[in-house]
C-alpha cells in the first residue's frame, strides 16, 4: 500500500503543489485547508504522516499538533513562513519531529518526509520491551509513558525517546551530534540546538524529582543521565 501522508494548509496552491508532487513520488495523498478539518481528515484518513502548516484558520497549527499528540504518535513536519526560533522550540515541545521553512524547495521537502518517516519505522522495529526505571521515575517506551513518583507526566515523543535512550544508557556521555543520530536518526537535517531544547525541557519536568540520578551536562562534549 502507498504511504499516506497528510497535507494541511490553507494556501490551495501549496496543497496543489505538494500534492502533485508528492503523488509523483509515490505517496498517496489527501488535503484540508483548516485546523477543524484538518483533525477530522486525520481521524477518518489515518495517514502516515502529516505536513502541517502552523497559522490555519479555526484552528491554527500548534492547537492541531498537540490535539494529534494526544491520539497519536505519527510523525509530524510543521510548516512555517517565519522560521524563527521560538516556533521550532514550541514546535518541539508540542510533538513535532520536524519542520519546513516556506518559501521551500520541493527536494527539501522529499528529503525531510523520508527522513521522518524512516526514524518513525526503525523506531518501530527497535523499541526496547522493559521498562527504564530508577528512583521516583519509569519509562517506558512502548506506551510512550513517563511516570514520576508513579503519576503519569505528559511528555512529548522525542522527549521521552531521548530520555529514555540517556537512562538506558547510564553514565555514558553522548555528544549533540551521537545523540541526533540515536535518536533523531543519522539522516536528521536539523541542528544540534535540538537536543539543547529538549534536555531543558527533559529537565523542568524533572527537577527536583531524586537526588540519586541527574540530567548532567557534561561541559564540552554533551549530556549523560548519572546515577549519583
Amino acid at each position: 500500500m502507498a504511504t499516506k501522508i497528510l497535507v494541511i494548509d490553507d494556501d490551495a496552491n501549496i496543497c496543489e503543489l505538494l500534492r502533485i508532487f508528492l503523488e509523483k513520488e509515490s505517496y498517496e495523498i489527501a488535503t484540508a485547508s483548516d485546523g477543524v478539518e484538518g483533525l477530522s481528515t486525520f481521524k477518518q484518513y489515518d495517514p502516515d504522516l502529516v505536513l502541517l502548516d502552523i497559522m490555519l484558520p479555526k484552528k491554527d497549527g500548534w492547537q492541531v499538533c498537540r490535539e494529534i499528540r494526544e491520539i497519536s504518535q505519527k510523525p509530524i513536519i510543521m510548516i512555517t513562513a517565519k522560521g524563527e526560533v521560538f516556533d521550532k522550540v514550541l514546535g518541539l515541545e508540542l510533538g513535532a519531529d520536524d519542520f519546513i521553512v516556506k518559501p521551500f524547495d520541493m527536494k527539501e521537502v522529499s528529503a525531510r518526509v523520508k527522513a521522518v518517516l524512516r526514524r518513525y519505522t526503525n523506531s518501530g522495529k527497535d523499541v526496547d520491551d522493559e521498562t527504564v526505571r530508577f528512583e521516583n521515575i519509569e519509562i517506558n517506551i512502548q506506551k510512550y509513558e513517563l511516570k514520576i513518583n508513579g503519576k503519569v507526566i505528559e511528555i512529548p515523543p522525542k522527549e521521552l525517546q531521548l530520555l529514555h535512550f540517556l537512562a538506558s544508557n547510564y553514565n555514558r556521555v553522548f555528544t549533540r551530534d551521537q545523540l541526533l543520530d540515536k535518536v533523531w536518526g543519522f539522516d536528521y537535517l536539523g541542528d544540534s540546538r535540538t537536543v539543547d531544547v529538549h534536555v531543558k525541557r527533559l529537565r523542568e519536568k524533572l527537577e527536583g524529582v531524586s537526588d540519586k540520578w541527574i540530567l548532567k551536562t557534561v561541559w564540552g562534549v554533551g549530556y549523560k543521565f548519572e546515577l549519583l
